[in-house]
């Protein structure tokens, strides 16, 4: 997606293995910085201080993660030892373990001389495989964009709303939820994206604003607490949002506060999406309210805010008395009977047992 105008992917790989490159997301939207990532000790950083985030490009961080530690040392108890470490940088996001199971399925069965160009190999070929998903979610949610206009009464933009980020910054490129809305905006669909704020850390503001901006889509960053009023006053028309990791019966989770914007959106009738590719289904969980783990982060995210002074400088300020505690839950899950359907790349079901199996045993 655009950068100043250029076209850039989240994570890029060197044509000729060597780095691996990553855009920076905690320095967003103040500034722009490309940081390389040199080996696995920098890759499960970059994981866990959310320099990369959002479940498909933590899960292909994850696989370059493996490369990096492969290069030097390939043996059993390296690729088993680097597993473990990435494993536990982020808990919620399946696509984490999905991508270190592949890289496992791929590299164990093969010498340790083989092992760091095949690494390399499989973690190039998930990159291009989720840029190509995402492309075929897009095009599927620009269908139900599209809907939400031809089913609009009185005209104007199609006011969308989502929360988080879920588009190009959360993926290797094009994104999960706002892919509909980039391909919807080039068709010429006059369109209009409500920005939740999505505190503590503040994704909707910080990264959906600028990555809206970049692409010249009409945008407008709300509070949190505002949807449910936007949605009484008629102003959303639909709620398209990513996740990152679906249970075997839809139940999806995604960042805290998604749960809220579902519940109010029933209460208008407003069709509410989950947009996840299928590496993001967990099928051994059933009911992802109980069975989903929630990231606890730690209170600094709540009790502080990071912020540009008038003058460019990066500054972080405590809003909460010193002594008061603060709980950081990261996700929140939305159970099934609240999602309208889900969107994947390979078609857009219903969110239930029946409509996962579907897309699992390839009938969608």
């Amino acid at each position: 997606m655009k950068v100043s105008g250029e076209w850039r992917r989240s994570i890029e790989l060197a044509e000729h293995p060597q780095s691996v490159r990553i855009l920076d997301q905690t320095l967003l939207p103040h500034e722009v910085r490309w940081i390389e990532l040199a080996d696995l000790a920098a890759a499960t950083e970059a994981i866990e201080a959310m320099r990369v985030r959002g479940a498909p490009l933590i899960g292909a961080t994850a696989a370059c993660g493996v490369w990096l530690a492969l290069r030097d040392d390939a043996a059993d108890a390296s690729l088993a030892a680097c597993r473990e470490r990435l494993l536990a940088t982020r808990p919620t996001a399946v696509n984490l373990r999905w991508a270190l199971d592949r890289m496992e399925s791929v590299l164990r069965p093969l010498p340790p001389a083989e092992r760091a160009g095949a690494a390399w190999r499989e973690a190039a070929a998930i990159c291009e495989e989720d840029t190509e998903s995402n492309r075929a979610i897009g095009g599927l949610a620009m269908e139900l964009i599209a809907a939400a206009r031809d089913g609009k009464r009185g005209g104007g933009p199609v006011n969308i709303m989502t929360h988080c980020n879920a588009g190009w910054l959360a993926c290797v490129d094009w994104g999960t939820a706002l892919s509909g809305v980039y391909l919807a905006h080039e068709a010429g669909i006059d369109l209009h994206v409500w920005a939740s704020e999505t505190r503590p850390r503040g994704q909707g503001a910080a990264l959906t604003a600028w990555e809206l901006g970049e692409h010249g889509v009409p945008h407008t960053v709300v509070s949190d607490n505002a949807a449910g009023h936007l949605m009484q006053r008629g102003l959303v028309d639909v709620c398209i949002v990513g996740a990152d990791r679906v249970s075997a019966c839809g139940d999806a989770a995604n960042k805290i506060g998604t749960y809220l914007k579902a519940l109010a959106a029933r209460e208008h009738r407003i069709p509410f999406y989950v947009a996840a590719p299928c590496s993001t289904i967990d099928w051994t969980v059933e009911d992802g309210v109980v069975g989903i783990p929630i990231e606890q982060r730690g209170p600094q995210e709540v009790t502080h805010v990071t912020g540009a002074t008038e003058e460019g400088r990066l500054e972080t300020v405590r809003i909460v008395p010193a002594a008061s505690p603060a709980r950081n839950d990261a996700f929140d899950v939305t159970p099934a009977e609240l999602v309208t359907a889900l969107v994947t790349e390979r078609g857009v079901v219903e969110a239930s047992a029946a409509g996962l199996a579907a897309l699992r045993d390839g009938a969608a």
